[in-house]
């Protein structure tokens, strides 16, 4: 019975020390650190002196105010993150902080400066328990009741941006990657200009020798030699035959080495970037190029304008108002979610059909096993050398640039590639959350390289089995569009641009999944197949054409307009909506593939000389670094924006030229530094 007393006694206080240790752990948490509490009252007597120190004056400036418009959506209150690092106190600087509040059914945030040595921990504690006082005035007063009901804030969240910048092991090989890939080709170019110059002057040389023993005219016989060994890659042992020098001729064998110093040095892959004459156009397709280079400059447009919607505006719901009203801002971020990316996929299926039945013709007519994968892998090595570069740029580039207090959807981005470069290296980040995409808007790559797997089992059953080759085809288009219309009306979807920016189920289970984006690329497979294959032409009458340009012209019409009378995000299943999800990306591809059918047998009028116009030849050919490259910079001048974007059409306008013009210079350097070198290489001795 004693033991039995002893035992509950020992055990009670067991119990209670575990309690006061439990309890002493929690008033550790909710206590702020000494030398935060000491920095942090030392600035804030300073603000009520009379003559306050320059520090304290900046450290208060920097704090974030209410500003106009908060009705049109002037929530956020940034402050100044500069403004705050740059003062300096007796024992500490300045640190910029973020506090996300929420008041009734308004979210934002505001800039705060504190003292250094106060961690996010420290900077929650102030908050909560009212430390941060002008007097008896808050630091980081609520909104007035004038604008919303509710005075009390909720606090979300806390987080203080470091003012040092400290890349990880991850980023410095995201970085040494970048290096390497254009350290390469510079350094073939280097060596192949070497060589060039040391071919030239043996060149000159013999000919001064010959000139000497002969009298030949020097002049003729350096346009002779000099033309002959202008490029390296055509010249052979000949050009040496004829030293007398006694010098031994630098020369290289036709080995491995010296095909990758043709692919990678700039004098090859410089070559037809600008030439207005396209490998397309050869062929046929002459329009392709203009809808093409179209097609890119809506996306910008509509990511120009996108990006900064996301939280970045001053006047959101100004904004918001403008673009539902008219449909004259379909052509940046209005109407139905990019059409554009389905005339991409348009594309794509097409020269993908064109691609595999050229090579079954040059393979003998035979579709084999090693054809299909020596498909795939130019596939492969036409995409993923540019991508991956472009991951790794923009890793390396958020690690190392200090981001303005727009910073948080980018930082989120960053953590994502750490975690998920995987699924970019195997194209399936479209398969993955969309919170979970490194670099987010490279999805369409893997949705891209995903549809073009399925060409070779479509030409497949086309040359087998005509009758089981337009069940196969009818089945699958008839699945993307019910897939379409069955998720839009199980999760009430939006089918307008606008409100999918809150709408994350529309991204995550809808917008870049292969079941439901797959009908334009199928499209675009039986478009060219059949134009690969047809014996005569489609339309024999004019009065065709003409009726043909007018339902393709009321289609795109109507696909835009429809939009807009259905703008409403359904709070129900809803049967219009369905339809118009399913049925809407595919009637566009179809719009865009009469257009392409017009032009390429003569019913294109006016319309097929803008788009086989020569200017559109070299846009197209950097298009893909363009696609690529163009969001890096808009997150550049996003993130690095110290307070918010007012919106106008000419602010947006100004934003998506000045994003053009830098997307246009960079992904030049791009596509012969990176993409070029890679299409160039070849794995064989042919």
């Amino acid at each position: 019975m004693m033991q039995s007393v002893l035992k509950m006694a020992l055990a009670v206080t067991f119990l209670l020390f575990a309690g006061c240790s439990v309890a002493l752990e929690n008033m550790q948490a909710l206590t702020v650190s000494q030398r935060c509490t000491e920095d942090t009252n030392t600035f804030l007597w300073e603000i009520i002196q009379d003559r306050p120190k320059e520090y304290a004056v900046l450290m208060y400036d920097a704090f974030g105010k209410m500003g106009s418009n908060v009705e049109g959506g002037n929530a956020n209150q940034p402050g100044l993150l500069q403004q705050c690092r740059s003062a300096h106190g007796p024992t500490f600087s300045g640190q910029y902080c973020q506090v996300f509040l929420r008041q009734e059914t308004v979210q934002y945030f505001v800039g705060i400066c504190v003292p250094d040595s106060c961690g996010e921990d420290d900077v929650q504690m102030l908050v909560l328990y009212g430390r941060l006082q002008f007097g008896q005035i808050s630091l980081i007063p609520p909104l007035p009741q004038i604008l919303v009901n509710q005075s009390t804030q909720e606090m979300i969240m806390t987080h203080c941006l470091s003012n040092n910048i400290a890349p990880d092991a991850s980023d410095v090989t995201c970085l040494f990657v970048c290096c390497i890939m254009v350290a390469i080709p510079l350094a073939a170019t280097l060596f192949t200009a070497i060589i060039r110059w040391q071919r030239n002057r043996e060149v000159s040389h013999t000919a001064e020798s010959s000139c000497l023993n002969t009298g030949i005219n020097l002049y003729g016989t350096l346009k002779t030699n000099g033309s002959y060994s202008s490029d390296i890659y055509s010249s052979t042992s000949e050009g040496n035959s004829n030293n007398n020098t006694g010098e031994t001729p630098l020369c290289f064998p036709r080995s491995c080495m010296y095909r990758c110093l043709q692919a990678f040095s700039l004098q090859t892959t410089s070559q037809g970037v600008f030439s207005t004459s396209s490998s397309i156009t050869k062929g046929g397709y002459s329009s392709l190029n203009g809808i093409r280079v179209l097609s890119l400059l809506w996306i910008i447009c509509g990511h120009s304008a996108q990006f900064p919607v996301i939280n970045n505006l001053d006047n959101y719901k100004d904004w918001k108002k403008t673009v539902e009203s008219s449909p004259v801002h379909v052509l940046t971020i209005s109407g139905p979610v990019f059409l554009a990316v389905d005339t991409f996929l348009l594309l794509g299926g097409l020269l993908s059909a064109r691609s595999l039945l050229g090579s079954i013709d040059r393979a003998e007519d035979k579709l084999s096993p090693s054809l299909v994968a020596n498909y795939l892998f130019r596939r492969i090595k036409r995409i993923q050398p540019l991508h991956l570069f472009i991951m790794c740029l923009t890793i390396g580039l958020i690690s190392l640039v200090q981001w303005g207090p727009y910073w948080f959807p980018f930082i989120d981005t960053l953590m994502d590639c750490k975690t998920y470069w995987w699924a970019n290296l195997l194209l399936i980040s479209n398969l993955l959350p969309v919170h979970e995409i490194c670099i987010p808007w490279t999805w369409y790559l893997s949705l891209d390289f995903q549809c073009y797997a399925t060409t070779p089992l479509l030409v497949y059953f086309y040359r087998v089995n005509r009758s089981v080759f337009v069940v196969v085809a009818g089945g699958l288009l008839l699945m993307t569009t019910v897939a379409g219309a069955v998720i839009t009306a199980l999760l009430q979807l939006p089918v307008f641009q606008p409100s999918t920016l809150t709408s994350e189920h529309y991204v995550l289970y809808y917008y870049v999944k292969p079941y439901t984006r797959y009908g334009p690329f199928l499209i675009g497979i039986l478009t060219g197949i059949y134009l690969t294959t047809k014996k005569d032409q489609l339309l024999k009458q004019k009065w065709q054409a003409a009726l043909g340009w007018f339902c393709c012209l009321s289609l795109m019409a109507v696909v835009v307009g429809l939009a807009y009378i259905l703008r409403e995000t359904p709070a129900y299943p809803s049967v219009p909506h369905a339809l118009y999800q399913g049925l809407h990306r595919p009637l566009w591809a179809l719009a865009v593939t009469w257009i392409i059918l017009a032009c390429e047998e003569g019913y294109g009028g006016f319309i097929k000389s803008l788009l086989s116009f020569e200017f559109w030849v070299p846009l197209s050919n950097i298009s893909f670094a363009c696609y690529l490259t163009h969001p890096v910079f808009i997150i550049l001048y996003i993130g690095l924006q110290q307070t918010p974007i007012h919106y106008s059409n000419i602010n947006f306008m100004y934003l998506f030229l000045g994003n053009l013009v830098l997307t246009l210079v960079v992904s030049y350097v791009f596509t012969v530094l990176v993409e070029k070198p890679y299409l160039l290489l070849k794995w064989n001795s042919t």
